[in-house]
């Protein structure tokens, strides 16, 4: 099967087989800041936006996302010019080992375009199946709150 794929804003015609999981074709080409976690959708370790929707790439397959818009967390913001949400994680120790930042980061990126100023139930519902293994989950709704602040402040 062949079709466009469109990564982060940039298109690419590429072949696929009818099977592929869309976590394996992003990850097979180079973008690994998608991970692989469960390969159930229980995890959050694969969470990408598809057209702005937060989905769990293990369970998507890839023929459904050609001619799509699929945002990974690299589609937010770069180590030179950071997401306020990316900033927020870092500033309030909300990354350790890395492994479950990056949907963290695309989940909050989700939650704050529907709530801009979420309550701490809002907050936990939106991570809910994001599993942490090395921070707890303190600092990572210090960082979502963080965030929220600094984007409603800042427009």
């Amino acid at each position: 099967m062949t079709g466009i794929l469109r990564i982060n804003g940039s298109e690419s015609r590429i072949t696929l087989r009818g099977d592929e999981v869309l976590l394996d074709l992003l990850r097979g080409r180079g973008h690994t800041e998608v991970k692989e976690g469960c390969r159930e959708g229980a995890c959050g370790s694969c969470l990408i936006l598809l057209d702005g929707v937060l989905v769990n790439s293990c369970q998507v397959l890839a023929a459904s996302a050609l001619g799509r818009e699929i945002t990974t967390v690299k589609g937010l913001g770069t180590v030179h010019e950071p997401h306020p949400i990316q900033e927020a994680f870092v500033e309030a120790g909300a990354v350790q080992c890395g492994f479950c930042t990056p949907g963290m980061i695309l989940a909050t990126f989700a939650l704050l375009k529907t709530y801009p100023r979420p309550t701490d139930e809002q907050i936990r519902h939106a991570l809910d199946g994001n599993l942490c293994r090395c921070t707890g989950y303190v600092k990572i709704i210090e960082a979502v709150k963080l965030a929220a602040e600094r984007m409603a402040v800042d427009g």
